[in-house]
């Protein structure tokens, strides 16, 4: 069983930082109430047991530890309560400071230093489709110093790598204030390109040039490997494109990049090997490894999960100073409680989480996982099985906080591609230390290493691409309650060879029909929104977040207007609808949340109309089609073309006048309008009301049944454009909780006096139009309750009522396993009984006469050839004999595990089924030579060593493994009449 002492406290700590670090007025109270309670628990408990111990005398001096281990350990986890408490408070003070709360309030921006304290993560590109970065650090100097800060600033990836631990930024930003339980107070967004004003002292800056002349190494090679290589070796993500970050979470190996306890593991123990092989002492080898494990927690930069990860290796090497070996899961406990000590506020971080968590499955379920793997499957791959599965049952209930899907291919993936991932560290870190020195061995080594790397990113893009890899899962508390249920049947059931029969019988029937009813509701839901799909639309909105994607189609022809921010979800929006390749695609203008999902149409379209580029990144973007082999055409008003039935005209941009400037950005944007196929369409793309009045001025427009409405539904919008059109369906294409208040209220009110129904994206999922004999028909993935209400019911008929499928028990479905289980009834006279009453695994009736039951009315087992063993039901004890027929006085006994078949022995304290007991006489016995023999049992010369009662049997809870010495003492005679009938067992449930 797993050593709990420290891992109770722990969990209690981790519970009060994670609550506290939002609540951080009431700590102070909660630390004296918990400190008081601590100590008051504890000391009653020492009263009571001292006065027990006065009471019984010497022999009360047992009961002792049982009446103050548990108080004890309610103590102790009081106490960490307690010291979690006084930690958020004596912290949350000096993690804010008036100066920036008053920035923050006021909308002012400033100007601010700090100093980083973390590695640059990507972050969403800017809506000009400029490259963002995310650092982490504290302020420093005047009056806001020592502030954590998170920073948003427009870089390079040539600057960002310039950026390094201990490095002091300076920066113009605005100031928004964070969450109370997050990592940092405020977070600045930069609105001017920093500037490094201090480099970082000698022994945290050797890290910069071997970190850049390994990422740029790596750059050289080709395909995702070279840009996965570096995530894999020293954690830096930089280079990892938004796709394959994409393939790597869905197919659950973003974990290889997140440098932690296997990365730490594999530097500590590679050291301590050389340096034994060095033939260096014990405590020279222990500080070897501590040095590099410093050292490649500096190359890595401090994460969550790498300091987590430091702090378990540093308690193991402090064990092996000691000369013991730390358990892992102490270990753990104690690294958790230090860490959470220090900075409370880890308790809310998900790397974090999953780093503990992940490690805690290792420790905890790999073994019973494989051990139940084992008895279908050979023990190498049972093993190789478990790890990957224990992880993921451990992490995935907070997975689901993250994205609420259930990867499929998951274990699979992890099982093909974690063997490449130690020899991709390995040989990274290894080019790391030779780039500098060597650069022509240190690039041979970079291209050994790119091969592991290739091989994973090639098993990421693989397993994500399967049908299917991601599965729907209920977000937010209830799939984590899914998910921890789960989590515990699969433990349940691992183990339940060391669990009562009933607990791992309802673990199994409730994992299996678990499974089942998830299978089934999958099942409905895609077979329900397969055919609640109307199959004749025309136009689709696809939910892509803040952005825009939308399709046109007829008659088997289809093309696409924008690509969203992300290729995700455009990608995962084109296979729902089976759209396999499009005629065209058409980016209306160059922000992020319009082409930044350009990856997903690569390899669907050979052609793509644009509008005016007029930054390098549009230039780029254009390159990169040109080199897919997609033919760009750049395009404005007058321009046309037909889908099938479907025809299509640009009529804004305006072409450029003689020595004019092309329009660019919202102002430039593209806007289409479509005829034929049964539904004419708008599509305004970001256009502004100013361009828009200037479009209606044109008169191209004339009256459509649907619009696209502008920008997401900002307020820059023209009352004079809808009312002019007329539209009956606006399609508002938004991201829930932008941030940027879409679709406003002016937006929302214009289309209500417009006399236009407005259908959105962020409430109602995917949108699909068709035409009807009385207008445009919609179809919604999901309800939008508020719209409807809002209308006093439907605005348009919905197929099947969008994608909502509903999985409702029946009143009168009961689960078998809830059910109270029936009384067992034992054989008799005129009832053959109960079928398990019958068996003999599950009823023990001590049958007369037979050596085979241990003493009378006992189950027995088989612990040797000629042995067999009995259980008290009172005491732990085992008391072992020789076969015999003429039974003494034996306690009440129930049946141990054995090779028997019998009943199995329950959990002390708990009851036994059956408990049996007998009315022999004591008397005392004696070994004959004959004993054990039939001859000797049919002559009733044999017998057996006297077994304790049930007062010595009490006072003594170690199994007794001697046997006694034959006697050579004669027989007694036997006290009972010659002939008389043996008592019977008395036995019940």
């Amino acid at each position: 069983m797993p050593d709990l002492r420290l891992a109770i406290p722990a969990a209690a700590l981790w519970v009060c930082c994670g609550v506290g670090v939002g609540a951080a007025a009431v700590m102070p109270a909660l630390a004296a109430v918990a400190g008081v309670a601590a100590v008051v628990t504890l000391s009653v408990a020492a009263l009571r047991s001292c006065g027990g111990l006065r009471r019984r005398g010497h022999g009360g001096a047992s009961t002792r530890p049982r009446a103050i281990l548990p108080a004890s350990a309610v103590s102790i986890a009081l106490a960490a309560v307690a010291l979690g408490a006084v930690s958020v408070a004596t912290a949350a003070p000096a993690r804010s400071t008036p100066a920036l709360e008053a920035a923050a309030r006021e909308h002012q921006q400033v100007e601010v230093a700090l100093r980083v304290e973390g590695s640059p993560k990507r972050s969403a590109p800017g809506l000009d489709g400029s490259e963002h970065w995310r650092l982490r650090g504290t302020t420093v100097g005047g009056s806001a110093a020592g502030v954590p800060v998170s920073v948003i600033v427009p870089a390079d990836l040539r600057t960002v790598r310039a950026i390094t631990l201990g490095s002091v930024i300076a920066l113009t930003a605005s100031v928004r204030p964070n969450d109370p339980g997050e990592a940092t107070t405020f977070t600045l967004r930069g609105t001017t390109s920093l500037t490094i004003r201090e480099p970082p002292p000698p022994w945290l800056a050797w890290p910069a040039p071997v970190r850049s002349a390994f990422a740029e190494a790596s750059a050289r090679t080709p395909g995702d490997g070279g840009d996965l290589l570096p995530g894999l070796a020293i954690g830096d993500e930089a280079a990892v494109t938004a796709d394959l970050d994409a393939a790597m979470k869905a197919s659950a190996l973003s974990h290889l990049t997140a440098v932690s306890g296997a990365n730490c593991a594999l530097v500590t123990g590679l050291v301590f090997l050389l340096a034994r092989v060095a033939g260096l002492g014990r405590r020279s080898r222990i500080v070897a490894a501590a040095t590099a494990l410093g050292a490649f927690v500096v190359l890595v930069g401090p994460g969550a999960s790498v300091i987590r990860a430091a702090a378990m290796a540093s308690v193991v090497l402090l064990g092996l100073a000691r000369g013991r070996v730390a358990d892992g899961l102490p270990a753990l406990a104690l690294a958790v409680v230090v860490l959470l000590v220090h900075d409370p506020w880890l308790a809310r971080d998900y790397g974090f989480a999953l780093s503990v968590l992940a490690t805690t499955g290792l420790l905890v379920l790999a073994r019973p996982l494989a051990l139940a793997l084992g008895r279908w499957l050979p023990r190498g791959v049972a093993l190789a099985l478990a790890v990957p599965l224990a992880a993921q049952l451990a992490c995935q209930p907070v997975l689901i906080l993250l994205t609420p899907t259930l990867p499929l291919f998951g274990v699979p993936a992890n099982l093909v591609a974690e063997p490449a991932a130690p020899v991709a560290t390995v040989l990274g870190c290894l080019a790391c230390l030779v780039l500098p020195w060597a650069p022509a061995l240190g690039e041979v080594v970079v291209w050994l290493a790119w091969l592991p790397s290739a091989w994973i990113a090639a098993v990421a893009r693989f397993s994500a691409g399967l049908p299917g890899a991601a599965l729907p899962w209920p977000d937010g508390l209830v799939g984590v309650g899914l998910c921890a249920l789960v989590l515990v049947a699969v433990a349940l059931l691992a183990a339940r060879s060391r669990l009562p029969r009933p607990v791992g019988s309802t673990a199994a029937i409730a994992l299996v029909g678990g499974t089942t009813v998830y299978a089934g509701v999958l099942g409905g839901l895609g077979v329900g929104a397969a055919l609640g799909r109307p199959g004749d639309w025309v136009y689709a909105a696809c939910d892509v977040g803040q952005g825009d994607a939308l399709l046109l189609r007829d008659d088997g022809h289809v093309g696409l207007i924008d690509v969203g921010r992300r290729p995700q979800p455009v990608a995962d929006c084109l296979d729902t609808l089976g759209v396999a390749r499009l005629d065209w695609v058409l980016l209306t203008h160059f922000d992020a949340d319009h082409v930044g999902g350009a990856d997903a149409v690569l390899g669907r379209t050979g052609r793509a109309f644009v509008g005016q580029a007029d930054r390098p990144a549009d230039t780029a973007l254009l390159t990169r089609l040109a080199a897919a082999g997609i033919a760009v055409e750049q395009i404005h008003a007058g321009a046309a073309g037909a889908l099938g039935r479907l025809r299509w005209r640009v009529v804004w941009p305006p072409p450029p006048g003689l020595g004019e400037t092309a329009l660019s950005g919202n102002a430039g944007s593209l806007v289409l309008r479509t005829d034929g196929a049964g539904v004419d369409a708008l599509f305004l793309g970001d256009l502004g009301e100013h361009e828009q009045d200037l479009l209606l001025r044109t008169g191209a427009l004339g009256a459509v049944e649907v619009v696209k409405v502008s920008h997401h539904g900002s307020a820059d919008q023209s009352a004079a454009l809808y009312e002019g059109i007329h539209a009956r369906l606006g399609l508002v294409s938004v991201g829930d909780d932008n941030g940027y208040g879409h679709p406003t209220a002016r937006a929302l009110d214009l289309l209500a006096r417009s006399g236009t129904a407005a259908a959105r994206t962020d409430r109602s999922g995917m949108l699909l139009v068709s035409p009807g004999p009385d207008g445009p028909r919609l179809w919604a993935e999901r309800d939008d309750p508020g719209a409807a209400a809002a209308a006093g019911g439907p605005l348009y008929p919905l197929y099947g009522r969008g994608g909502t499928w509903r999985h409702e028990a029946t009143a009168g479905a009961v689960h078998e396993v809830g059910r109270p289980a029936r009384p067992r009834r034992a054989p008799s006279r005129s009832s053959p009984g109960t079928r398990s009453a019958r068996r003999r695994s599950s009823w023990c009736p001590a049958p007369r006469g037979s050596s085979q039951t241990g003493p009378r009315g006992c189950c027995a087992t088989a612990s040797s050839r000629r042995t067999r063993a009995w259980r008290s039901a009172t005491s732990r004890r085992r008391t072992t004999r020789r076969g015999s027929c003429s039974p003494s006085r034996a306690p009440p006994c129930s049946g141990s595990p054995g090779s028997s078949g019998w009943t199995r022995s329950r959990r002390p304290g708990t009851r036994s089924s059956p408990i049996c007991s007998t009315t022999w006489p004591p008397r005392p016995t004696a070994r004959s030579s004959s004993c054990g023999t039939p001859a000797g049992c049919a002559a009733r010369s044999c017998s057996t060593r006297s077994a304790p009662g049930p007062a010595e049997v009490s006072r003594s809870s170690a199994p007794s493994s001697r046997r006694t010495p034959r006697s050579t003492t004669s027989p007694r005679p036997s006290s009972r009449p010659p002939g008389a009938r043996s008592p019977r067992a008395r036995c019940g449930r």
